[in-house]
C-alpha cells in the first residue's frame, strides 16, 4: 500500500516550498495550478526532458499518470499533486453550462477517486497532495477546501492518516502535526511536537518507520 500525505494551507503558507529538498530524480511533479514551483533552479530539476513534470488540470489525466508511474516508473518514489483544488475548480468551469445533479456527482467522484487510488499503489511510493483550506466563520475550524456540498460530504480529510497544516508563524514556515482547531493529524508517535519545519524530505524519513 502506498503512503498518502496531505498538506493543506493558505496561499503563501509554504506548501510548495516544503518540497524543495526532495530528490528530483525520484520525484514526479503534477502541476495542476500551472504556475510551476517557487525556488530558483526548479526548471532544471523538473521538466519534460527529465520525465518528471506534467502540467494538467484534468482529473482523468492525473489518475492515468498515477497509474502509469506506479506500473512503469519504479525509480519514482514521490508523486506530487499541486493542488487538488485547482482540479476541482477547473473541472467545474469546464462543465459550468451543464445543469442537474449528475455534474456534481461526477465532480465529487473524480476527486474521491484520485485520493482513493493514491492508497492502492506500490509500497515504496509516496503520494503527496497539496490543498487549499476552508475555515468556518464561527469557530475558525480549518479543513481541506472542497467545491460543492457533495464533495464536502465525502469528507476527504478522513482518507489521510498524515495531513499537515502549513502555516507561517512569526516569519517561520512550519507544519502543524496535530489537530489544533483543524483536521491536521499524523500517526501516533511519529511527531511529538505540534510544530515542525516544513520539509517533506524530513517527514518522509520519519514516516519510513510507520
Amino acid at each position: 500500500m502506498s503512503r498518502l500525505i496531505g498538506v493543506m494551507g493558505e496561499p503563501g503558507s509554504g506548501k510548495t516550498t516544503s518540497l524543495r529538498n526532495l530528490l528530483s530524480e525520484e520525484t514526479y511533479y503534477i502541476d495542476c495550478d500551472g504556475k510551476g514551483l517557487n525556488w530558483r533552479g526548479w526548471k532544471a530539476q523538473y521538466n519534460t526532458e527529465n520525465k518528471n513534470y506534467y502540467k494538467t488540470s484534468n482529473p482523468n489525466t492525473v489518475r492515468n499518470l498515477l497509474k502509469a508511474i506506479d506500473e512503469k516508473a519504479p525509480k519514482i518514489k514521490n508523486i506530487i499533486i499541486d493542488t487538488l483544488n485547482n482540479l476541482m475548480v477547473s473541472e467545474e468551469m469546464r462543465r459550468c453550462k451543464e445543469k442537474g445533479y449528475d455534474k456534481w456527482m461526477d465532480l465529487a467522484q473524480s476527486v474521491w477517486d484520485i485520493v482513493d487510488d493514491s492508497l492502492k499503489f506500490r509500497e515504496d511510493l509516496n503520494i503527496i497532495i497539496l490543498f487549499h483550506i476552508q475555515k468556518d466563520e464561527e469557530t475558525g475550524f480549518v479543513r481541506i477546501k472542497t467545491n460543492g456540498r457533495k464533495t464536502e460530504k465525502n469528507n476527504i480529510d478522513s482518507k489521510f492518516n498524515t495531513l499537515f497544516y502549513a502555516k507561517c508563524v512569526d516569519g517561520k514556515y512550519i507544519f502543524e502535526t496535530h489537530a489544533n482547531n483543524s483536521t491536521a493529524r499524523t500517526p501516533m508517535g511519529a511527531f511529538e511536537e505540534m510544530q515542525i519545519d516544513n520539509d517533506i524530505s524530513k517527514v518522509l524519513e520519519i514516516l519510513k518507520e510507520f
